[in-house]
């Protein structure tokens, strides 16, 4: 059998090239992720494409969401975002076909990619490898978790990271220790948007976010680790917040959401209702 960069079906995550697949996924046997209800599964990028497609979304001026349909491993979106000094793309899809590569390249293409967490790395290097060797920006407390780094992989180290003049990676550790969100200051009419991924997470009731250390198995984080997330965020000016899945954004008053949010998952952890 030749060798194959195999994918997670649960989490999306891609292996480096093997000609079996791993025993099973970092990723999912993580406390924080889980594996499938019938057990480890694997595909290829090939086997994607015979199946699925992304649907484009315009969110705003300069912005384009694409999710994967049907709803596969995560079911998390993606979003370009279109800036005069290049194109971002942040979080990242398992799947790449020449539909996407060609609806990207209309839109200016991809000059960097910033992913907030492990579990949206995916295929991120078949990503970088289509767009030109577009330079991949993970944070450095988060490196273990690259289950491939052969290819153009920057890990950036530090409390922020400038991609031009109006993006900026923000590091706010708490459901990974190299957890990022990106701040866009000429979102949201240039007051400012936050695509934080899963954290905060946009709730259902898009008024409200909220923080856990596990999504799937249910485990919070604590008080200070969320009081810190907030304090990594206050200087930051923004209306808006992009979450992880379609359509949950918060659409306005964005920062006072955040504050809001914080107080009320203080209280939760006390056992204190509204």
């Amino acid at each position: 059998m030749p060798a194959e960069h195999w994918i997670c079906f649960t989490c999306g995550t891609q292996y480096a090239a093997s000609e079996k697949p791993p025993d099973s996924c970092a990723i999912c046997t993580d406390p924080r992720q889980f594996v499938g209800f019938d057990g480890q599964q694997w595909t290829t990028l090939a086997e994607l494409r015979k199946s699925y497609r992304n649907e484009f979304v315009a969110e705003e001026p300069g912005v384009h969401s694409f999710h994967t349909q049907p709803d596969f491993a995560i079911g998390q979106r993606a979003f370009l975002i279109q800036t005069e000094q290049g194109n971002i793309l942040w979080d990242c899809l398992s799947l790449l076909d020449e539909r996407t590569e060609e609806r990207i390249r209309q839109l200016g293409g991809i000059h960097h990619i910033a992913i907030s967490h492990p579990h949206y790395y995916t295929t991120m290097l078949e990503w970088s490898t289509a767009f030109d060797r577009a330079p991949i920006h993970l944070h450095e407390a988060d490196r273990r978790w690259a289950m491939r780094t052969d290819g153009n992989v920057d890990f950036w180290r530090g409390e922020t990271l400038a991609l031009g003049d109006s993006v900026t990676l923000l590091h706010t550790p708490g459901h990974f220790a190299g957890f990022q969100v990106l701040h866009w200051s000429d979102g949201a009419d240039r007051k400012g948007a936050l695509f934080c991924g899963d954290q905060p997470q946009v709730c259902m009731d898009r008024r409200w976010v909220s923080f856990l250390y596990s999504y799937p198995n249910y485990i919070p984080l604590g008080a200070r680790e969320v009081d810190d997330i907030v304090r990594r965020l206050d200087p930051w000016a923004f209306d808006r917040i992009y979450g992880a899945f379609p359509k949950r954004t918060v659409a306005s008053d964005a920062h006072a959401c955040l504050h809001a949010s914080a107080e009320r998952y203080r209280n939760a952890l006390l056992g204190v209702h509204a």
